[in-house]
């Protein structure tokens, strides 16, 4: 288990041409201090994204970067997800991926989907590949086709608003060591949806926080899963950095669940 930690999550990034400036900063900023992993997608922008990440990682030495990106379900054979990874390769200006997933489940024969990746994975155009937006039944179905253990990892949402991972995918894919990367731990959009609650501030006036940071420790509080917040703006970003610092008491944790309440029975896989 090697993904830990936070990573830069890029949804909506690169899409409106007044915030590049700030989001090339941003990116830079947090490879300047210490953060290896930038998480993208074929569907961000249709390319936007990764085109601005191609910009941003100029200059830097790509063997200390950790290059994750996603492809569209209806690209998930062989001939198509070689077409896409060629596409965003361009894109980032790289050679090679370090992680290639599908974006979510599609009608395409999970078989052929693999296939097609162990081949990428042979010639050294991606070093691992993995999925995203599955749930454990789909990581069992996974695991039964011709080299389906070979996943490297699975990229759910994972927050305090949706903890229903916690109760059965998050055990077995420790059991069966593939990664977990959780986004979007302050939700979507501008991260003002999950409720501020008293307890949340008071966790965060005791650390000298804001109660995002909060939000992010409790993600990163188990240190077994990678979690990716999106940061547009430096100062977004010195705040993430600084979550990974916070180390919250068992106290604490309990004052978060009793407002965020740990799943007790199966849930349906949240998505966003």
């Amino acid at each position: 288990m090697d993904l830990t930690g936070i990573g830069m999550g890029t949804w909506n990034i690169g899409e409106d041409p007044k915030k590049k400036k700030d989001e090339i900063a941003s990116l830079r900023y947090g490879l300047d201090n210490g953060i290896r992993i930038i998480d993208t997608a074929e569907m961000y922008g249709e390319g936007k994204s990764e085109k601005l990440i191609g910009e941003a990682i100029k200059g830097y030495d790509r063997s200390q970067m950790y290059i994750i990106s996603k492809f569209y379900p209806y690209h998930a054979t062989p001939d198509l997800e070689r077409k896409s990874l060629e596409e965003t390769l361009t894109r980032l200006n790289t050679d090679y991926l370090d992680l290639y997933l599908l974006h979510w489940r599609g009608s395409h024969r999970l078989s052929d989907t693999v296939r097609g990746l162990e081949e990428l994975k042979k010639e050294g155009l991606i070093r691992q590949w993995g999925v995203s937006n599955f749930d454990t039944s789909d990581m069992q179905e996974l695991f039964s086709v011709p080299n389906g253990e070979k996943c490297y990892a699975n990229e759910d949402l994972y927050n305090l608003d949706h903890r229903g991972v916690e109760y059965d995918l998050l055990p077995w894919q420790k059991e069966n060591r593939v990664n977990f990367i959780g986004y979007s731990p302050f939700n979507s959009g501008e991260g003002n949806t999950i409720r501020i609650t008293h307890n949340l501030k008071a966790v965060a006036r005791a650390h000298d926080a804001t109660p995002h940071q909060i939000m992010l420790a409790w993600a990163l509080r188990s240190g077994d899963i990678l979690s990716i917040p999106k940061a547009g703006k430096v100062t977004h970003m010195k705040e993430n950095l600084a979550a990974q610092r916070i180390k919250l008491t068992d106290d604490e944790l309990r004052l978060i669940n009793s407002d965020f309440m740990q799943p007790t029975a199966k849930q349906p896989l949240a998505i966003i």
